[in-house]
């Protein structure tokens, strides 16, 4: 039974991204996404000028005549949400924590893909999928997933984005648009991303905090790692201090865009205190545009 301060928030949300859903998909949905894969039809028999990787061999051996598999643009679109629910989404300086942020952006997902008749999931990850909502479509289904992530109490701290990807590649066969929300505080996780964007659609929304950039001068301060439980004292009030932090901060940073920019991967820095709706716009009118 769901309380009713929950069934305010998915209210809440269900009506303030009404109208993000409408401006980003409206009419574009589909450019958006038009490279949504082929699913197999049937065979015929081989004609001249077919492409021979098309070949089915078990039939052409059985039949003793070459023929080619034919494939058809699938009719709808599997949409797969995934959710870092570490402990670092607990934290937020400004309007709202990361883990706030990273539920308003699934609810724009999801929503968009059941207004479009497609099937969206969910894998909700820490160290470990701590949950997995196997794709569906239809409203009540939508705020389902939107209830999980918003009411989900991870029972892990850490994060493990090779462990949700290893995961999602052995439930979903067929090829899914899948957006990775997380703010990639996590190590070694290029290969695993660079091996499910072969399969899948992959689109990765970097979830930031300006305190996680730039300190402010607050003086001598305990900061507690809500991932590895480890604790330190810090001096803020430090000009060297803070600028060596911000430096190591941009450089990750950097490290991480120029890692999706060579892969020619999807990616989109998504800020806790900068409204979300204009940067997620024109990332989908741009991607759009370019499929063309």
């Amino acid at each position: 039974m769901l309380n009713r301060d929950l069934l305010k928030k998915v209210k809440k949300i269900e009506l303030s991204t009404r109208h993000l859903v409408n401006e980003v998909f409206g009419g574009e949905y589909h450019s958006v996404f038009k490279g949504r894969g082929m699913e197999f039809a049937e065979v015929r028999e081989y004609t001249p000028g077919d492409d021979i990787r098309t070949i089915d061999w078990n039939v052409s051996a059985r039949t003793g005549v070459p023929f080619v598999k034919l494939f058809e643009e699938e009719r709808e679109l599997t949409v797969m949400i995934l959710v870092d629910a570490s402990a670092s989404g607990a934290f937020g300086t400004r309007v709202q924590m990361k883990r706030t942020l990273a539920a308003e952006l699934s609810a724009v997902l999801a929503f968009s893909a059941v207004k479009n008749n497609d099937k969206v999931g969910l894998i909700i990850f820490t160290d470990r999928v701590e949950k997995y909502i196997p794709p569906r479509k239809g409203r009540s289904h939508v705020l389902r997933v939107i209830r999980e992530v918003l009411d989900h109490e991870p029972e892990h701290q850490g994060t493990s984005i090779n462990t949700a990807l290893e995961f999602m590649s052995r439930v979903i066969r067929k090829r899914a648009v899948t957006f990775m929300i997380s703010d990639f505080l996590d190590k070694d996780y290029e290969k695993s991303i660079k091996q499910a964007s072969r399969k899948h659609d992959m689109l990765s929304f970097h979830l930031q905090d300006p305190w996680e950039i730039d300190l402010p001068n607050l003086g001598l301060i305990q900061i507690h790692d809500g991932e590895t439980g480890e604790t330190s004292l810090i001096n803020t009030g430090k000009s060297s201090f803070r600028k060596t932090y911000e430096a190591k901060s941009k450089e990750r940073i950097a490290k991480l865009q120029a890692f999706f920019k060579s892969s020619g991967l999807d990616y989109l820095p998504i800020r806790t205190d900068v409204p979300y709706v204009d940067p997620l716009i024109n990332f989908f009118r741009k991607r759009a545009s370019r499929r063309r």
